[in-house]
């Protein structure tokens, strides 16, 4: 019995090494590409690793930041994903917290209608989003939060519901009766014991929301504002080529903000959704 254990781990981790390697391998093929000369990009030399002939250096990143307003569209991407985010951890959060304490069929309703949105196919209703976000006047990064706080928000109340359910409730009625305000009980005790889900809502949005492309194509006026993901999808060289080299770094150069925050928040991940979604 121990042997046949051993084996299965064994297949295991040969089974997840390759997953990683077919996982990582675009990401570092596009990585050897970006320090490529534009005629090795566009070859059969595609899938070589940079030579001296081949070799770019830097160029083609010094390219991407200089060309078609990469930082002004980085800068917005990173407006658009902290509001959002932002917005979506405090909104959502103080939603369970109520809707979990106050029992009500009001509430019971309005907790099935978050887990319910989070079914319901964002190309179900886009075409209508895009008419009332030009209608309303949420067309620009400014605020646009509002509309990832709706669709964000099904997912968010129901992991941080979930984990409010664990959390003893004398302890909000041992500050209640030393005289804390509602408010107050909501930032000095339930916020620091909310800090696993917190950081596991904060990872996974943020992720969304970096990386969205369709949304935004879809509300925001494209000739005044691009988001990272829609100025990698309408990078043009001269003439109107594509500029494959500079795609490529401005590629790299967007992965690597949100690498970075995953990196340092990963070990919240798993911990934060199981207690999200299993407990109470």
């Amino acid at each position: 019995m121990k042997e046949r254990s051993k084996v299965m781990q064994i297949l295991l981790f040969v089974l997840m090494c390759v997953l990683t390697v077919l996982w990582v391998y675009p990401i570092f093929m596009i990585l050897a590409n970006s320090l490529k000369v534009e005629s090795s990009i566009t070859t059969s030399t595609v899938f070589s690793l940079p030579s001296a002939e081949t070799m770019a250096g830097f160029e083609n990143y010094s390219q991407a930041l200089n060309a078609q307003g990469f930082l002004a569209s980085l800068g917005y991407s990173t407006l658009i994903t902290v509001t959002s985010v932002a917005a979506i951890i405090l909104c959502c959060s103080m939603c369970a917290w109520y809707i979990t304490r106050v029992k009500s069929k009001v509430n019971n309703f309005l907790y099935y209608l978050f887990v319910f949105s989070m079914v319901v196919p964002f190309q179900m209703v886009m075409f209508t989003l895009s008419q009332t976000a030009d209608m309303l006047k949420l067309n620009t990064p400014y605020n646009i939060w509002i509309i990832y706080l709706g669709f964000g928000s099904g997912l968010a109340v129901f992991m941080f519901a979930g984990f409010v359910k664990s959390i003893p409730v004398e302890i909000e009625e041992a500050a209640l009766i030393d005289g804390c305000s509602p408010l107050q009980i909501f930032f000095k005790i339930v916020v620091p014991i909310l800090k696993p889900t917190m950081v596991s809502v904060t990872i996974l949005q943020a992720m969304w929301v970096w990386n969205d492309y369709l949304l935004p194509t879809l509300v925001l006026d494209i000739t005044k504002y691009k988001t990272i993901p829609m100025l990698i999808q309408h990078f043009r060289g001269s003439y109107g080529r594509v500029a494959m080299g500079p795609m490529m770094a401005s590629i790299i150069m967007t992965i690597i903000p949100i690498v970075i925050v995953y990196i340092l928040g990963q070990k919240h991940i798993i911990k934060g959704v199981a207690a999200g979604a299993v407990k109470g």
